[in-house]
């Protein structure tokens, strides 16, 4: 029989899916966006699935509901909103602490206090480790009986083509559990998006159309093939914000083959919010392709009924599976620990 795991804050999907392809069989969900929500049911369609806000889902309900006594669930996982810990969010002098978003973090406490799971694991950005809040998580995760192991891990170097430094935590009842086995070498963007396909002409998800004007269309096609950016070219052939800005040299800049891609955001459609041009086409990367780059197989169904903005935003903000399903598989072999199950 597979362990059972709860994803909390589940998005589009992507905990799961790395849940599942480490052999977990996930029971239940939490996410209040709509457009994940439709998104998630259509690749996950026999988990129980609590569309609201998580404030406002009781977990005695959520444990009835899935027939759970308490101590059963194997594995309690998930991504507390992360825009309130973003680097981004901190820019201009804004402070995290006025973002309402970051107590969430202590709804997944809640959550452990009434399942009493055997494992848990709490993924976000890098600025959670920093913050106050998690130092209190912790605290009180330990005051019950779980030992925590956590840290900042880059996903390229746990088979995900691309960089993307994630803050993990890991804890188990009564013993701790380590991180993942690393991968042996990178993915490079070649080998994720050799994954296409002949699918690829009919994926709608692939061929929404692009729509730059004939400036922007020009630059792109003058930044060099393979690995180039903007700063390659002469200033007369960059625009003038551009010229006037030393900072973000990744815009307009293209993917390199051979290497893993940028961090996969919500703008990776819009050439000028970072490296998001593809390697050798004159354009930016499609949204089937920037899920490829976030471990998602060909076939994963995300919902365009928003249009494209919102599709890359579930995208940029997923979880990648593969970089889950590396830590999944050392959970589980926690779990096999008969130490584990007399708790």
């Amino acid at each position: 029989m597979k362990p059972l795991a709860i994803d909390l804050f589940s998005g589009c999907g992507g905990l799961t899916l790395g849940l599942k392809q480490a052999g977990f069989r996930v029971v239940g969900a939490v996410e209040v966006d709509p457009l994940a929500v439709e998104t998630y049911k259509a690749n996950h369609k026999r988990i129980v699935i609590w569309p609201r806000d998580i404030r406002a889902v009781p977990a005695a309900q959520v444990r009835r509901r899935l027939k759970l006594r308490r101590g059963q669930l194997d594995l309690l996982a998930g991504c507390p909103p992360c825009q309130g810990f973003s680097t981004m969010t901190t820019l201009n002098g804004r402070s995290v602490e006025a973002d309402l978003r970051n107590d969430l973090v202590f709804e997944f406490v809640r959550f452990v206090r009434v399942l009493r799971p055997k494992a848990l694991m709490i993924e976000n950005v890098p600025g959670l480790a920093k913050d106050k809040r998690i130092r209190q998580v912790i605290a009180q995760l330990e005051a019950i009986g779980y030992r925590c192991t956590r840290d900042v891990l880059d996903a390229a170097d746990y088979g995900v083509p691309q960089r993307r430094k994630r803050f993990i935590l890991l804890a188990g009842r009564g013993l701790d559990i380590p991180f993942g086995r690393p991968a042996r070498r990178n993915r490079s963007v070649r080998e994720a998006l050799s994954r296409l396909g002949k699918r690829a002409k009919r994926d709608p998800l692939h061929n929404l159309p692009e729509r730059h004007n004939d400036e922007v269309m020009n630059k792109i096609r003058l930044v060099p093939k393979d690995g180039g950016s903007r700063m390659d070219l002469n200033p007369g052939k960059q625009l003038e914000c551009h010229r006037k800005c030393d900072g973000f040299k990744d815009v307009y800049g293209r993917m390199a083959w051979d290497a893993v891609a940028p961090t996969i955001t919500g703008g990776c459609f819009n050439p000028s919010k970072g490296r998001f041009l593809h390697p050798v086409r004159h354009r930016t990367i499609s949204l089937r392709e920037a899920a490829l780059l976030q471990t998602f197989p060909p076939s994963y169904f995300f919902s365009l009924r928003r249009g494209k903005s919102h599709a890359a935003q579930m995208i940029g903000n997923a979880l990648p599976p593969e970089f889950i399903r590396r830590h999944a598989e050392n959970i589980l072999r926690f779990l096999k620990n008969p130490l584990v199950n007399k708790g």
